[in-house]
């Protein structure tokens, strides 16, 4: 796995037995699964039990071990690759052990949490529109322009919603310019 410098940088201070003890280590760890793992987990800067380790240091191990765990689930890592990321920044193999047994133990419902994150715009399935003619504004001042009223009905992961919006003849023109364009892009794209 590649990771960043600084979740390098975090793991191991979460491997430095003078900054984490093995209690410590293991309620840190139990922690920070529990925080990806419920949306009501407890933080570790709360925890009675890690109040002796500077709230820095905490931030900065909780960031790199739920980025670190993140990145595992993601890849489908093995016992083998999780040992041997968490070898090279000096963990100790209780510590290596014990990391490995909760992600065994929150594996399957962050994997379920993963898939439902979702980062696909909606997908434009229909599209209706209606000219409305404007004679005069709420001033009583006349105005005679045209405005269309267009209903985008969009699909997201099966669900379907509605978007609407007014647009005056030079929005909707640019609008569809902007569409156009799109569409040649997506065709050039698809044939390199």
């Amino acid at each position: 796995m590649e990771l960043s410098e600084s979740v390098m940088k975090g793991l191991q201070t979460l491997a430095e037995p003078n900054v984490f003890d093995l209690k410590s280590f293991t309620i840190f760890m139990d922690v920070a699964f529990d925080s990806l793992d419920s949306s009501r987990g407890e933080s570790v800067l709360g925890h009675p039990e890690l109040r002796h380790i500077d709230q820095t240091t905490l931030k900065h191990c909780h960031t790199a071990a739920t980025t670190f765990i993140l990145e595992g689930v993601k890849q489908n890592a093995d016992k083998s690759t999780i040992s041997s990321c968490l070898e090279d920044v000096r963990f100790q193999n209780e510590r290596v052990d014990t990391f490995y047994n909760s992600f065994q133990k929150h594996k399957k419902s962050l994997e379920s949490l993963l898939s439902s994150t979702d980062t696909c715009p909606p997908h434009i399935t229909d599209a209706e529109w209606r000219l409305e003619y404007c004679i005069k504004n709420s001033h009583v001042h006349k105005v005679n322009q045209p405005s269309y009223l267009i209903s985008l009905n969009t699909e997201r992961a099966g669900a379907s919603s509605e978007i609407n919006f007014s647009c005056t003849m030079d929005q909707l023109q640019d609008l569809v310019g902007k569409m156009k364009d799109a569409a040649k892009s997506l065709e050039r794209a698809a044939q390199s």
